[in-house]
């Protein structure tokens, strides 16, 4: 699944063996409220939006995947998950991962006999990002989640490909990094990181009240996070923000895999698409792309 500015589209490898694509425009908020675009507020949207297209094409990917030889394609996506099924997949997700990685690790280090504000901070995030890491590092184990993960890959060679000037061929695209500074992963962890300095500002309140912290300033650290991750893509070349960043460039090992020649057949295909689609709504000879 690629993205763009006003555009995404979503490759998918059917069981014949042919590439199937979906396009969708995108119907932002922002594009029609400056409050929206906001430093920090914008990245609040940017993440809401993110991960409802991203159901929506996890949804595209399995009906296709599930289809008998062939059916028509557009019949596949017809079943397109509906607005209340998308809310009630996003409130569990976003639940399950608060839970899991917000307010767990609060409450486990009110368990410990830490006194003082700064220590207890620092516990709780070194405990919230084992929890992350030993998350990953566990799904990493599961046969099916390697083909995401190299699909995932795929993703972040073709768009250094792209960034780099390069032909958009899988030969040529197989020769860049599997790494990329806009990820999801790299941004999972700086939420993380950045929670411990939001949080120091709050004190150490009552569980109750730690577990109404750790969910009411969750879009705030988001916001935040969001924009060094965007800075950080546009200054690529900046080797002490890079090295600054290199955790989260790190922690991607644990999210991709080397893809085949095929795989990066369909990110190239996605990729293709939402720049064909941003070049008739954009005179910019460069788009941001993300995955």
């Amino acid at each position: 699944m690629m993205r763009g500015p006003g555009n995404w589209a979503v490759a998918v490898r059917t069981p014949s063996g042919e590439i199937a694509q979906v396009s969708r425009s995108i119907d932002s908020q922002m594009a029609r409220h400056r409050a929206l675009r906001l430093p920090i507020v914008r990245g609040v949207m940017a993440l809401g939006e993110s991960l409802a297209i991203g159901f929506r094409a996890l949804a595209i990917s399995a009906h296709y995947a599930a289809q008998e030889e062939g059916k028509e394609g557009e019949e596949a996506v017809s079943t397109e998950l509906s607005r209340g099924a998308l809310i009630f997949a996003f409130a569990v997700a976003i639940g399950f991962a608060v839970m899991l990685f917000k307010v767990t690790p609060g409450l486990l280090t009110e368990l410990l006999p830490i006194k003082g504000t700064g220590w207890f901070v620092v516990v709780e995030g070194l405990i919230r990002v084992s929890i992350f890491v030993a998350y990953l590092g566990l799904i990493s184990l599961l046969p099916d989640l390697r083909r995401v993960f190299q699909y995932h890959a795929a993703e972040h060679k073709a768009i250094n490909a792209y960034e780099a000037g390069e032909p958009l061929e899988p030969e040529i695209v197989q020769r860049f990094s599997l790494i990329h500074p806009r990820c999801g992963t790299a941004f999972m962890l700086w939420v993380m990181v950045l929670a411990v300095f939001v949080f120091a500002f709050f004190g150490r309140p009552h569980w109750y009240w730690l577990i109404a912290e750790r969910i009411l300033l969750l879009p705030l650290i988001a916001g935040l996070a969001y924009e060094l991750i965007r800075f950080a893509g546009k200054h690529q070349g900046n080797r002490l923000l890079m090295t600054l960043l290199a955790p989260g460039m790190w922690l991607q090992r644990l999210t991709t895999r080397q893809p085949s020649l095929d795989q990066l057949e369909v990110s190239i295909r996605a990729l293709r698409e939402v720049l064909h689609l941003e070049e008739q709504r954009s005179t910019e000879n460069r788009v941001e792309v993300m995955a």
